[in-house]
C-alpha cells in the first residue's frame, strides 16, 4: 500500500483545470471502492460512474470529471458489486442484469447505486445521498410548494429527468410533515436515500428488494397499515401507477415522482400507461384526486458553485381538473400562464426569476428555456439588474467613468 497523490482533470471546453484531493492510501492494482467514494465526497460530486476500460469518473456540478485511479477490469467492477450486496442479490444481478440498492460509508455518507451491465461489462453509478434531509426553504423552491404539506389528501407529483432533484424534493416536503404534524408517514423507495428519523410524526421506511419484493405488493399492503401520508419513489409502470392512484383516491396524501418535464406531459403519461379502454375511466379518476404538480430542472449557479431549480407548477384547480376530464391536456400550459396569483408558474417564468436574482448564465437560461426568442427579448432589458446583484461595486465604477 502507498500513498499517492490524488489528481483529477475537469474538462471544460478549449480549458483543463485541475483539481486536487487529500492523500489517500489505495490498491496499486485495484482501486479500492471505499476509497473511490471518499473522494468522490471530499470533491462534492453528485454522482460516481464505474467502467470497465476507463479509470473512475466523477460528476460535479453537472462537469465530469476524470479521477486519477487505475483503469477498471472487469474483475474489478465484479468485485466492487460482491463487496456491497448480499450473495443472494448478486445472483439476481446477474439473472436480471439491473439492480438497485444502497451503500454506505464507516463515516456515514450513503450511496444510491443501480449496477448494469454495458457492451457486455458490468458497470456501477453512484448517486452522493446528503447525511441530513435539506430545509425546503433553502431550495429555492417557490413558497407554494411548501404549502403543499398542508393537503389533507390527493396525489402530489415530483417530475423532471435523472438528476433533477426530485428525491431531495420529497425528502424535504416530508421533512415538513415530519416537523409540523402528528401523522403515520409510509414511503416506499428503490432504494432507500434519506433516513427519516420519527420527530412528530410516525415514520416507516420500506426499501423495494429487502423489505419488500416490489413497488406493487408494498402498494398493495401498505393500505393495511394505517398510512396518513405515502411516499412512492416512482411512479414507473401500470401497476405501480395502479395502486398509487387508488392510495390517493381513498383519501390518503401521496407523494411520487415521475421521469417527465412538465405538467402537461405527466397528465398524459399517466392516462397513457392505461389501456385505451380504461383511459376515460382513469382521467375522471385523475382528476379527482390530483393536487398538484411541479416540474424540476437543475441549473448550474454562476453566483457560486451548486446547484439551483427552476420549476413548473400546476395546482389543479377546477378549470384544470375539466380539462383532464374533457381531455384538453394541451390547454392547461395557457392556465398556468393566467394563473400566476394562484402560485402557479411556467418554467420560463422561473427562469427569469432566477436569472433576475443573479443566479443563472444568461446563455444557459435562453438556450433551455421552452420560448429561446421571447426569452432573449425578456432577459435584454434586466441585464442592468442582474450586473447590480451580481457585481454592485463594477457597476458602480463603471457608472463613475
Amino acid at each position: 500500500m502507498a500513498k499517492t497523490k490524488m489528481k483529477f482533470l475537469l474538462k471544460m471546453s478549449s480549458k483543463n483545470l485541475k483539481f486536487d484531493a487529500s492523500y489517500l492510501t489505495r490498491n496499486c492494482d485495484m482501486a479500492n471502492i471505499k476509497t473511490i467514494l471518499s473522494t468522490a465526497i471530499e470533491n462534492h460530486a453528485s454522482d460516481v460512474h464505474i467502467n470497465v476500460g476507463i479509470p473512475p469518473i466523477l460528476r460535479r456540478n453537472t462537469e465530469l470529471i476524470d479521477m486519477d485511479f487505475p483503469v477498471v477490469s472487469d474483475k474489478d467492477v465484479e468485485e466492487m458489486i460482491n463487496s456491497m450486496v448480499e450473495p443472494d442479490r448478486f445472483k439476481e444481478f446477474k439473472q436480471n442484469k439491473d439492480l438497485d440498492f444502497s451503500t454506505s460509508l464507516e463515516d456515514g455518507h450513503r450511496f444510491r447505486v443501480n449496477a448494469h451491465y454495458q457492451r457486455e461489462t458490468m458497470a456501477i453509478s453512484f448517486r452522493v445521498i446528503p447525511n441530513e434531509i435539506p430545509l425546503i426553504d433553502d431550495l429555492y423552491l417557490p413558497p407554494i410548494v411548501k404549502e403543499l404539506t398542508d393537503l389533507p389528501r390527493g396525489l402530489v407529483l415530483v417530475t423532471g429527468h435523472t438528476g433533477s432533484g426530485k428525491s431531495t424534493t420529497l425528502a424535504a416536503l416530508i421533512g415538513v410533515i415530519n416537523t409540523k404534524y402528528r401523522k403515520r408517514i409510509m414511503t416506499l423507495e428503490d432504494p432507500i436515500e434519506y433516513a427519516i428519523e420519527n420527530q412528530q410524526s410516525m415514520v416507516e421506511q420500506r426499501e423495494i428488494g429487502c423489505d419488500c419484493p416490489e413497488f406493487a405488493s408494498g402498494l398493495k399492503h401498505v393500505l393495511r397499515q394505517d398510512p396518513d401520508i405515502i411516499m412512492v419513489g416512482e411512479m414507473r409502470d401500470l401497476e405501480t401507477t395502479s395502486f398509487t392512484m387508488t392510495a390517493a383516491e381513498t383519501g390518503h396524501l401521496v407523494f411520487s415522482t415521475l421521469h417527465t418535464i412538465n405538467s402537461a406531459q405527466t397528465i398524459e403519461r399517466i392516462i397513457d400507461i392505461y389501456p385505451a379502454a380504461q383511459q376515460n375511466q382513469i382521467r375522471t379518476m385523475l382528476a379527482n384526486t390530483l393536487q398538484a404538480v411541479i416540474s424540476q430542472t437543475l441549473f448550474k449557479r454562476v453566483d457560486e458553485p451548486g446547484m439551483v431549480p427552476c420549476t413548473e407548477i400546476l395546482l389543479c384547480t377546477s378549470a384544470v381538473r375539466n380539462c383532464i376530464r374533457e381531455n384538453r391536456i394541451y390547454e392547461i400550459p395557457n392556465i398556468i400562464e393566467t394563473s400566476r396569483r394562484l402560485g402557479m408558474q411556467n418554467l420560463d417564468y422561473s427562469i427569469t426569476e432566477m436569472y433576475s436574482k443573479g443566479y443563472l448564465d444568461r446563455d444557459e437560461a435562453i438556450m433551455r428555456s421552452s420560448n429561446s426568442g421571447k426569452m432573449e427579448k425578456t432577459l435584454v432589458p434586466m441585464n442592468n439588474a442582474v450586473e447590480v446583484v451580481q457585481a454592485p461595486e463594477l457597476v458602480k465604477a463603471k457608472r463613475k467613468r
